[in-house]
Order: structure tokens, then sequence, then C-alpha cells
């Protein structure tokens, strides 16, 4: 879920929270009655919120883990690749280090 989402939907709970709660408020019921139906209501928004905390914190643990799959993946490419590139360095070198060294017996004789 992206910031601009979670944030649209925070402030959707909040506003509905707020026009049921001044709803109740106006509403002819008794006192007890009147704070009966705002705690009910206040109750169903702190649950509604912590459903949508679980869903963003599950979604960033999802993503989390598909980020640590994929830089694994990156990682094992890289080193595959260097191994290769390292392998043709090897090889270069061992090359010119025969070449010098027949250039080298060359003198001794």
């Amino acid at each position: 879920m992206s910031g601009k989402n979670s944030e649209g939907l925070v402030a959707l709970l909040l506003g509905a929270a707020i026009g049921v709660g001044l709803g109740i408020l106006f509403a002819p019921d008794k006192g007890a009655e009147t704070r009966k139906k705002i705690k009910d209501n206040l109750d169903d928004l702190k649950d509604d919120l912590k459903e949508k905390f679980q869903t963003v914190e599950n979604e960033a643990k999802e993503k989390l883990d598909q980020t640590k799959v994929d830089l694994k993946e990156s990682m094992d490419d890289l080193l595959s690749r260097s191994s290769y590139k390292a392998e043709e360095a090897i090889t270069y070198l061992e090359q010119k280090l025969a070449e010098l060294k027949q250039q080298n017996a060359k003198f001794q004789k």
C-alpha cells in the first residue's frame, strides 16, 4: 500500500469516526446510551486501525523478504561474473608469466 493510500485511508476513517461521534452526540438519547455508542464506535475504529496497520506491516515484511531474495540473487550473479573475470585475469597473467620465462631463458644461455 502506498503512502498516499495509507494517509487517505486514515483520514477517511478519522473523518467517519468524527462524523459518527457528532451524530451520536446530537441524537436524542440518554447520556449512558450516548457514551455506550461512542465507546462502541471508538472500539470499531480501533479494530479497523489495527487491521489496517497489520495489513501495512505484512506488506512491508513481504517487500523486505522479496528485497532480501533479490539482493541475494544479485550478489550470487555478481560473484559468478567476478569469478569468470578472475579466471580470465589469471589465465592472462599465466600466459604473460610463461612469455617472461621464455625471454628469461634466452638470456640465461
